[in-house]
């Protein structure tokens, strides 16, 4: 089943550079005379890498952001750090765990033994240590066996990275098993058919939820994955809280933190129906207890449509992603004098962790298109909409929408109120 990865490591100088704010360089192919082979390497954070025939995009690099923070912030409360990179590709992520997380062990796995060798090249830049406490080891099984392997052996990781796609919620248990208490999993959904409604049959069996059209189906897709992982989670005798929530158009991609602990769910469990009505642009929630009495306020109640169940509660803990964003700037990649993207995203959902703010948000296109204006520049519109005393945020799923509290109704209602002033600020 195991496969160990050499002992021997590079000839080369392991070069690591912690504070360069680009995510990557241009890559650069070197042919090996001897074999005719090809070899891609890249850049990232100040690490070179080889891609070989694996599949990487330069666009993840912001999720491997996000996972290295939140383990370097483990391991510093912790004081140790064991991870499972389950499907780890040409293993960049490891490579990232070790260096900047500076992980005590990584296993990683991928099923595919033709990236062994990249895989061991790239992970050789770190000395392996003794066969008794090793830093590193590469295996080639399915993810799911390896999972189960360790939970049977009572040998727990502190952090378990399942970078999966489509909408692959088979890992979801065995990794939940093999996590210690207090541990985090960090999954991956890439199926915007089903968090589009495309697939109502499909998001049910895959994670419990019967997912209809909704304009925010973007966030659907994290809150359906957040909702299968309690579903799942349950089931063991466990409970999830999502530390941070991301998503990027490219794929696209669902990436959810998770910190998994013993637990029952609790009465508020955030785990439940949405609804979303078509002719006044309302959304609602509804527990298990409330399906008998869905209804909207405008009394059309033909216009609703509802999804679920699924996770309507935070989909970030601000407390955690200050701490993220301070980690950010201690090692170089935000606090400079112009804003990265990294510290933008990382605003953007300290911002969007405002316990007031409901689940979903509302694209100013849409009020816009009800109110049968021009649309007001968004600034403009979140700050009548704070005058009015509903809470409010960007979004950092779709840059031209709000989260808040402000019902449809008021929204359109402030934006004719806005339509002269927004006029002469485009002029």
């Amino acid at each position: 089943m195991w496969v160990f990865a050499s002992k021997t490591l590079s000839s080369s100088p392991f070069l690591y550079n912690p504070f360069p704010n680009r995510h990557s360089s241009s890559s650069k192919l070197k042919l090996n005379s001897s074999l005719s082979v090809k070899f891609e390497y890249e850049t990232e954070r100040g690490l070179d890498f080889e891609t070989g025939e694996s599949f990487f995009r330069h666009e993840s690099a912001t999720g491997r952001d996000l996972g290295v923070l939140a383990a370097a912030l483990y391991k510093k409360s912790k004081a140790r750090l064991r991870i499972l990179d389950g499907l780890c590709g040409c293993g960049v992520r490891s490579l990232r765990y070790l260096v900047e997380a500076e992980a005590d062990f990584v296993l990683a796995n991928d099923a595919n033994d033709d990236c062994r060798d990249v895989i061991c090249r790239n992970l050789s830049q770190v000395p392996r240590g003794s066969d008794d406490e090793p830093r590193w080891t590469v295996t080639h099984t399915d993810a799911n066996r390896v999972m189960m392997e360790f939970y049977l052996q009572r040998d727990f990781f502190d952090l378990i990275d399942i970078d999966s796609f489509g909408s692959d919620s088979s890992f979801l248990r065995p990794a939940i098993n093999a996590l210690r208490y207090d541990g985090l999993l960090y999954v991956t959904s890439t199926d915007g058919y089903s968090s589009g409604g495309h697939r109502p049959h499909h998001s049910l069996a895959a994670y419990g939820a019967y997912v209809r059209p909704l304009p925010y189906s973007n966030e659907i897709g994290l809150r359906m994955l957040i909702g299968g992982a309690v579903r799942e989670a349950s089931v063991l005798g466990h409970r999830v809280v999502p530390l941070f929530s991301y998503y990027s158009y490219h794929g696209p991609v669902f990436r959810v933190m998770l910190r998994v602990n013993r637990g029952k769910l609790s009465d508020n469990c955030h785990y439940s129906f949405v609804s979303y009505c078509h002719q006044c642009g309302n959304s609602q929630t509804f527990s298990f207890d409330e399906l008998s009495q869905i209804s909207c306020s405008c009394g059309n109640s033909k216009s609703i449509i509802v999804s679920g169940p699924l996770w309507t509660g935070p989909l970030h803990d601000s407390s955690y992603l200050t701490e993220m964003l301070n980690l950010a700037k201690e090692w170089g990649w935000a606090g400079g004098d112009t804003e990265t993207a990294l510290e933008k995203l990382l605003k953007q959902m300290v911002d969007e962790s405002d316990p007031r703010l409901p689940f979903g948000f509302i694209k100013l296109d849409e009020v816009a298109s009800r109110a049968k204006v021009n649309s007001p520049p968004l600034r403009t519109m979140m700050d009548a909409i704070q005058k009015e005393g509903y809470a409010v945020s960007r979004s950092h799923i779709i840059s031209n929408a709000l989260k808040t509290n402000c019902p449809m109704a008021e929204c359109i209602r402030i934006a004719k109120e806005l339509q002269p002033r927004a006029y002469t600020e485009i002029l």
